[in-house]
């Protein structure tokens, strides 16, 4: 199964995005944009700078949980992932987004 883009207005009223795996999984969770044509320009961010591994940062937070986010050349940030309990498991979630991204379908919900 492919990954899927999924764009989605929040209770914020601000327009956002996940990239989710074939299981369904959200690996990567976009910043709040004003409309839907913001976070579409933000998918075609993703699906560009997804295929650079120097554009991934990883991360440590505070509670010892690890993560990471995509930046685009920019230097800003497109996407954050989830807390993961090991480096093994974040360097898992960069390779599928890395993977998924680019042939991921979208949805507009």
């Amino acid at each position: 199964m492919a990954g899927k883009f999924t764009i989605f207005t929040g209770k914020s009223g601000k327009t956002y995005f996940n990239l989710k795996a074939g299981n369904g999984e959200i690996i990567l969770a976009s910043q709040g944009y004003v409309d839907k044509s913001g976070a579409r320009n933000g998918v075609e961010s993703v699906r560009t700078n997804a295929a650079d591994s120097d554009r991934f940062e990883k991360k440590v937070s505070s509670n010892g949980k690890f993560h990471f986010s995509l930046k685009a050349g920019n230097g800003q940030i497109i996407g954050n992932s989830e807390m993961y309990e090991t480096e093994k498991a974040r360097d898992a979630g960069i390779a599928s987004v890395a993977s998924n991204a680019p042939g991921a379908s979208l949805i507009e919900e």
